[in-house]
């Protein structure tokens, strides 16, 4: 296992985020200051530099319930408010993206380039607000910095551990299946055509050499597949062509989005105890809870601007049945803290968590501009 993973899997997970946020706000008219809001809001705590300075401490990766909670209390970074089922769906359609991403990435290095398509994506959703776009960029940096020099061998030790944290998740994603690059049982597909990885040659040809190094002979094959070369390497600097397209947004057109448990994800539970530990809060990941979300600063609604609820789900009754059928194993409720063991770190971590309380909001006879329960039309 590698440690340093963690950043690479928060900043591409949080991309995924802010692009499902963006797309759903875009296509229900909310009000363009609203949106902006939200979306300066999270990033402006997502790349908080106090939380990043926490992020990219060499760690190991922590159970999947410990980081949805993280990304839970990001989410209600701003005036916007989810309900379980609908934060179970939104953190479903974030790693299965980055799922696919890891998977297609053609060179473990790669994963890097991914992340910077990523952060080229969240600077555009804030080149208004510079102080934040700061933030960004010194995250930027820190990747180039921590990141820049790995060996190749150290990029795939990275990249095998991001894969072993999403192995038992095989969720359905509509665009996937449309696209016809996810199978019925919610496994990807491996593309047998494109650009073949940068420095490497379209397969086809077998070399012999004597063992002085001399070329003797040389041996053609088929592939079956439809290789080409790659065109030139991405950019790895600040700006630049990353030429790979994994990262970017996928929802820049208005497509509906529905996920669906699949039968192997179903079973999961005989195959995955680390999802369902009696005990989440082991002093490791008690640890690297308070020490993540001591680093986030949430704030919270104030003012005469109300909140607001947003709904993943076409109808409410769609996500009242989701919460209900969703696999017990699958739903990554918020861990909760009791102040019973190891009484001091749990009673610092019950004060942050507290700081990050979420309120209901009063209901509103609201314009459909203000109210989100119908944002998620055909999602």
């Amino acid at each position: 296992m590698s440690l340093r993973t963690l950043p690479l899997l928060f900043l591409n997970l949080g991309g995924e985020m802010l692009y499902i946020l963006d797309q759903r706000l875009r296509a229900q008219n909310i009000p363009a200051d609203k949106a902006r809001k939200v979306l300066n809001d999270i990033i402006s705590t997502m790349f908080n530099r106090k939380f990043m300075e926490e992020l990219f401490k060499p760690q190991e990766l922590y159970s999947k319930k410990a980081l949805r909670t993280v990304y839970d209390r990001l989410a209600h970074a701003s005036i916007m408010r989810l309900n379980q089922a609908s934060m179970d769906k939104l953190y479903d359609l974030m790693t299965m993206a980055f799922k696919y991403q890891v998977l297609l990435c053609p060179r473990p290095k790669d994963v890097l380039l991914v992340t910077f398509n990523h952060l080229d994506a969240i600077k555009g959703f804030i080149q208004d607000s510079p102080a934040i776009l700061q933030q960004v960029e010194e995250t930027f940096q820190q990747l180039t910095d921590r990141y820049g020099g790995l060996s190749d061998g150290e990029f795939q030790l990275i990249r095998q551990t991001l894969l072993i944290f999403f192995q038992d998740l095989h969720i359905r994603v509509s665009i996937f299946l449309k696209d016809k690059v996810q199978n019925s049982n919610g496994r990807f597909v491996l593309p047998v055509s494109g650009p073949v990885p940068w420095g490497t040659e379209v397969p086809g040809l077998i070399r012999i050499f004597t063992d002085k190094g001399k070329e003797v002979k040389r041996v053609e094959f088929k592939h079956g597949g439809h290789y080409v070369t790659a065109p030139k390497e991405g950019s790895f600097e600040l700006y630049g062509d990353r030429v790979l397209k994994l990262g970017t947004n996928m929802y820049s057109m208005n497509r509906p989005v529905e996920t669906h448990m699949s039968g192997a994800s179903k079973n999961l539970a005989s195959r995955t105890q680390e999802i369902i530990a009696p005990n989440p809060l082991a002093k490791e990941e008690l640890n690297f809870l308070a020490r993540m979300m001591g680093g986030m600063e949430i704030k919270k609604p104030s003012g005469p601007e109300p909140g607001f609820r947003l709904n993943l789900f076409t109808t409410d009754e769609e996500e009242e049945q989701a919460a209900l059928t969703r696999p017990e194993e699958l739903s990554y409720e918020v861990i909760n803290i009791q102040a019973t063991q190891d009484r001091q770190r749990n009673e610092e971590l019950a004060r942050i968590m507290g700081e990050f309380e979420v309120t209901e909001q009063p209901k509103q006879s609201a314009s459909k501009g203000d109210d989100l329960l119908a944002m998620m039309d055909g999602f």
